[in-house]
């Protein structure tokens, strides 16, 4: 489809035409550029409804005083259709106020485009690999997953909007020690099923009920046969099995929050495929590894067992690290760092850009880890823009007070648990209420309070006050219907202005990785809506539908159903229905 104009880019090219007169007519320098130009809402909405620095930045090349720039900037801007004035403020802004009609155009265009509204074609269908999850496979996903899932999920809805191809992809971690813990632990429940009584669970492994089903499983496809053989016999048979069924386990949690994944890449695989090893010397040979030694631990004695051992070092301090880091241990074995080395290795070779979405526990990792994939860019001559978003843990509440841990899973709320308490959309949508670098409180009473408070609540609402009023409407034989739009007022067109900036919030979203500002901004848009619905209470003439009056009637409904329109697109974004009644 043709990507819509929105209502910024139409007038942002309006000022361009003005500034490009004005370097034919010598008041600006030829060859001015225009990219620092900005069109914005202003602060005020008192002040217009759209604002340009075009004046201020501009002021300097041209050698001139911003004030008297803006005046003849202000000068040709009004000559520009739709714009019916240009007002300079303070040191040189220029405020535009613009034709109601071009306002009513822009809600049709909402009507016309639907679902497409705010789809942006920006993107330009390069390739983001966002990975996110990416949870050890040793038991069900528990409230410490829960946000940054719903994080990167969202994160790749945005970036689909907005025009880029996205892989959405999980990293498995069943290389480590922690999956030879889970095989003995399954291993402990095999034996369970088989009928041996293995009293308390050893300290160590894994206690949780829901390796109990993985056990019977086991023991009903293999009898007997591994019960009293050496460990080293049946430990690479009972990882594989483990975390393939911990895996099914995590993938069926994710979907009830509506989460999916195109690639689950192995870490188990990549060291099969001697991935580390390539990564090793393709690094060497863009002189990025090294072998050296180690410095001493900084800022106290090194322990007595301490001694220089030499490693293969990458040169990380190349790239703004604070020293160099291994990628292989003292007994040849690799470092996390060096297999995670390769796995961005491995992600680069198909991206344009890559996205992590980490626990804020790995905050320390980023500093390298971004040193290494800045490497990977300088040494392949393709630059490859990388960002990691680190997810602060969730705090579970229950009207004030901590909630205990749920028994079934161990020690831990299971994501399960959460769903089946709240809805996966209250879940949803609550984890992008803040910035994912914010602490958060998941209190279960506050999410599912009626209230404005709940922004859950106060967004869904705001569709079903909308759909209940449609199908209200419809019932008196009433419609939406364009043919008295002109009769709509400021307050209807402040709703339209807010609605028209969704698909500008799209953009400035996607460029800064960022999705809960689409929740933010939807928790704006409905308190508008509410807020002009509550207008009618006092005064019958400001409802949706008045009473012997067909077409302020039509005119407002269809301003309804281009809101509702708006709410849907933007909840769809993060991964939430639109419910049609409450």
């Amino acid at each position: 489809m043709t990507e819509h104009k929105t209502i910024y880019s139409a007038y942002a090219a309006k000022i361009e035409a003005a500034l490009t007169q004005l370097v034919g007519e010598g008041a600006l320098p030829e060859g001015t550029s225009f990219a620092n130009v900005t069109l914005e809402p202003p602060r005020d909405p008192a002040h217009g409804d759209l604002a340009t620095n075009a004046a201020m930045v501009l002021a300097k090349p041209a050698k001139a005083n911003p004030r008297a720039l803006a005046e003849q900037i202000a000068a040709k801007v009004e000559q520009e259709s739709g714009i019916a004035s240009a007002e300079i403020a303070g040191p040189g802004f220029i405020n535009l106020r613009l034709d109601p009609a071009a306002w009513l155009a822009e809600l049709q265009a909402i009507d016309a485009l639907g679902d497409e509204y705010g789809r942006s074609q920006m993107g330009s269908g390069s390739m983001v690999n966002v990975e996110y999850v990416s949870a050890n496979p040793t038991g069900p996903m528990h409230m410490g997953h829960c946000r940054g899932a719903v994080v990167g999920d969202a994160l790749s809805n945005l970036l689909e909007f907005a025009g880029h191809s996205v892989t959405r992809e999980y990293y498995i971690n069943d290389a480590g020690g922690q999956v030879d813990t889970l095989a003995r632990s399954a291993h402990l429940r095999y034996r369970e099923a088989l009928g041996e009584d293995i009293g308390d669970i050893p300290e160590g492994l894994y206690p949780g009920d829901y390796l109990i089903p993985v056990g019977e499983y086991l023991a009903s496809e293999l009898g007997d046969r591994f019960k009293d053989v050496p460990e080293e016999e049946w430990l690479p048979f009972f990882r594989a099995e483990a975390v393939e069924k911990m895996m099914d386990l995590i993938k069926s949690d994710l979907a009830l929050l509506g989460i999916r994944h195109d690639v689950f890449a192995s870490e188990a695989a990549l060291h099969l495929a001697e991935k580390p090893d390539a990564a090793e010397a393709w690094l060497r040979e863009h002189d990025l590894v090294y072998d050296g030694v180690l410095e001493a631990p900084k800022g106290k004695a090194p322990p007595e067992d301490w001694e220089p051992v030499e490693l293969p070092l990458f040169r990380s301090t190349r790239f703004g690290d604070d020293q160099d880091r291994p990628i292989r241990k003292s007994n040849g074995a690799w470092t996390y760092f060096g297999a995670d080395l390769a796995y961005h290795m491995q992600k680069a070779e198909k991206a344009d850009a890559l996205i992590d979405i980490w626990g804020a526990d790995h905050a320390g990792t980023v500093k390298r880890i971004k040193a290494a994939v800045a490497a990977l860019s300088e040494g392949q001559g393709k630059p490859i823009p990388f960002d990691v978003k680190l997810v602060q843990m969730v705090q579970l509440m229950r009207a004030g007070e901590p909630v205990k841990m749920s028994k079934r899973s161990g020690n831990f709320v299971t994501i399960a648990d959460m769903v089946e308490e709240v809805g996966k959309d209250v879940v949803r949508f609550t984890m992008l209420t803040r910035k994912p670098e914010a602490q958060m409180e998941f209190d279960f009473a506050k999410v599912i309070e009626a209230s404005k408070d709940n922004p859950v609540f106060y967004v869904q609402y705001a569709h079903a006050r909308i759909r209940s009023t449609l199908r209200k409407a419809a019932e008196a034989g009433l419609a939406p219907s364009t043919d008295a739009l002109d009769r709509l007022g400021d307050e209807e067109i402040a709703l339209i202005r807010r609605a028209a900036q969704f698909p500008r919030e799209i953009e400035a979203a996607a460029k800064a990785r960022e999705a809960h500002r689409i929740a933010f901004y939807l928790y704006d848009l409905a308190a508008e809506l509410h807020a002009f619905w509550n207008l009618g209470n006092d005064s019958p003439q400001k409802r949706f539908i008045v009473e012997q009056d067909k077409g302020l009637s039509g005119a407002r409904l269809f301003l309804a159903n281009a809101i509702g329109q708006v709410l849907r697109n933007g909840l769809r974004v993060l991964g939430v229905e639109a419910v049609e009644s409450m």
